[in-house]
């Protein structure tokens, strides 16, 4: 504590000091000045950068020229930041939708040409292919309105086939809806998609490897140009039109993945496989159940501010890590309701996405499939919708979308054959009357 004195001669620090401490002490502040001062010049340069302010543009991803929703390594660059720069970006609602307090909204034919706008790419100066892009996510702001659906993409959709939709008031602190009332989904906001551009040799593997599982009778977007952005190169009258991925799925370079913990304070690690990497956000989520059951989590647009750092030496070849505070891993509430579900089914039955295996004869009249994770999971997640429907008067779809954006879908164990474990737990604070 430092007290001032009548006489500007002297320095009092707690108690009266002699004439020679005075000095003394005055030399250690200008020392302490002096050096904090050279500290500042030493720091690097990006600290006193302005940030890199990306803002949205016009009604749709189509007219934005920092706005992509196809993958393809030639999608030109338009933003360059410097490693350590605060970029803060304005990112589109998953579907490029126009939201406002009525809770409606037109859709873009054909459904789902529009899906993701990625706001980006942005070029990370010095960043070479081979390294690898840390991303820290400083700060997340939800828009005003979000929405769920029951899309056709969801992990039930042979039981639920038709589209439903639930809108939302987003908070700060939580996000209520007219249409499940006595629910309140605390905030948990984060960006859905993070992710850099393929370059050349992965995407032509990626191309060549989904289009034989398409043709094999698997779950695959083939490119779709209509809606596509940008538009010279992926639109119908673009150059790679038929070559540019859709970004449904996560790849080898992030992507769509859909990872709830990725929340402020994380730091996601991807591969560059293009110099300037090529940084994209979209798909920003309010909050999301592990699994994001119905296809849809609360999707939202939002600002994200963020910071990166280029790391030399570090391979992934299988895709991103990330690492964060362990408060991001639990869940939002102080007591919970939990089903489980084992690989077990009715005999003469095919698991809805195994049936492109052509294994009718060979599963068909089985009624334990061995280490079948994905219908351990569907079990847990049936018995758990079944519990909210019985507990809290939902109707079975609504209790699917509540299951999308707030039930955690976690392995229990991948050892005990035949039947693996899968739980769906279910936070009980959500629930306010």
């Amino acid at each position: 504590l430092f007290m001032g004195s009548a006489d500007p001669g002297t320095l009092r620090i707690g108690s009266a000091r002699t004439f020679g401490e005075s000095c003394m002490y005055k030399s250690r502040i200008y020392h302490l000045i002096l050096f904090f001062l050279v500290s500042l010049t030493s720091l690097p340069v990006y600290a006193l950068d302005e940030p890199v302010l990306i803002r949205a543009q016009g009604d749709h991803c189509v007219d934005d020229p920092n706005c992509f929703n196809r993958f393809h390594p030639e999608i030109p660059m338009n933003t360059r930041a410097k490693p350590g720069q605060l970029i803060v970006m304005e990112v589109r609602n998953a579907g490029d939708l126009q939201l406002d307090s009525t809770g409606e909204w037109k859709l873009l034919d054909p459904p789902g040409s529009t899906v993701h706008p990625i706001t980006g790419p942005v070029y990370i100066d010095g960043a070479k292919a081979g390294d690898v892009l840390a991303v820290s996510l400083i700060e997340a702001k939800p828009s005003p309105y979000g929405y769920t659906i029951i899309s056709q993409g969801g992990f039930l959709a042979d039981v639920f086939p038709d589209e439903q939709r639930v809108y939302w008031e987003l908070g700060e602190n939580y996000a209520t809806s007219r249409d499940l009332p006595g629910l309140r989904i605390p905030n948990a906001s984060f960006p859905g998609i993070v992710t850099t551009l393929p370059g050349p040799a992965q995407h032509a593997a990626i191309l060549a490897r989904e289009t034989k599982l398409a043709a094999a009778g698997g779950s695959v977007s083939p490119p779709e140009p209509a809606n596509a952005s940008p538009g010279n190169l992926c639109g119908p009258t673009g150059t790679e039109k038929d070559n540019c991925a859709r970004t449904f799925p996560p790849r080898e370079y992030g992507g769509n993945l859909d990872i709830r913990y990725l929340q402020a304070g994380v730091t996601v690690y991807l591969p560059c496989y293009v110099d300037g990497c090529g940084l994209g956000l979209g798909d920003p989520h309010y909050a999301q159940g592990d699994g994001e059951v119905s296809g849809t989590a609360i999707e939202m647009g939002g600002t994200f501010t963020l910071r990166t750092k280029v790391v030399k030496g570090l391979k992934l070849p299988r895709g991103p890590h990330y690492e964060g505070p362990a408060s991001v891993l639990r869940i939002p509430s102080t007591r919970f309701y939990a089903t489980t579900g084992i690989p077990l089914k009715r005999s003469g039955s095919v698991p809805a996405d195994m049936s492109y295996l052509a294994s009718d004869e060979r599963i068909g009249e089985l009624e334990n499939l061995s280490k079948d994770i994905s219908l351990a999971t569907r079990n847990a997640l049936l018995e758990m919708i079944d519990y909210i429907v019985a507990t809290r008067g939902l109707t079975r779809e609504q209790a699917y979308m509540v299951a999308s954006v707030a039930v955690d879908m976690r392995i229990g164990q991948l050892v005990d054959s035949p039947n693996v474990g899968v739980t769906a737990v279910l936070p009980l604070d959500i629930f306010v009357k």
